[in-house]
């Protein structure tokens, strides 16, 4: 049998379900919106004033690929650990080093037009990278993942 057996005293703890699956759903969206966006959605885009839109849709290809490497690294690390795999911490350590340059960048940027609530959002988002990051390189410590 291909099945893998645990090694004797390692089980895999119940809350690896629970943050993987929320994980899942968290960089899930963050991959919709920027595939929204990429594509430039018209529906979706709807609710953004102008200003913003112009901001996003005009940003340098280098910023595209920040943004890209932050969601899907992400969505990955949370596939990783639904799948109880040490890339997980990589693939969430590439997201949670993406969205920080990401999002310093656009905070430091003085041209970036200012929505309400973006810096709180901005800030959430990179914390709950850095905690997937660092859950997962628990769960990697203590031989949950392999």
């Amino acid at each position: 049998m291909s099945e893998y057996n645990e090694p004797a005293g390692v089980k895999t703890p119940w809350h690896l379900w629970l943050v993987g699956a929320i994980s899942l759903l968290w960089n899930g969206f963050g991959c919709v919106d920027f595939t929204m966006t990429a594509t430039r959605n018209a529906a979706y885009l709807e609710p953004y004033p102008q200003e913003m839109l112009d901001y996003w849709l005009n940003m340098p290809l280098w910023m595209w690929a920040i943004w890209a490497v932050g969601v899907f690294g992400g969505l990955l690390g949370s596939i990783a650990l639904l799948l109880r795999r040490k890339l997980a911490f990589p693939f969430f350590a590439a997201s949670f080093l993406a969205a920080s340059i990401s999002m310093g960048f656009g905070f430091l940027d003085k041209n970036a037009p200012r929505m309400e609530g973006a810096g709180l959002m901005s800030g959430i988002i990179i914390l709950i990278a850095l905690l997937l990051t660092l859950y997962a390189s628990w769960m990697s410590r203590r031989d949950v993942l392999r």
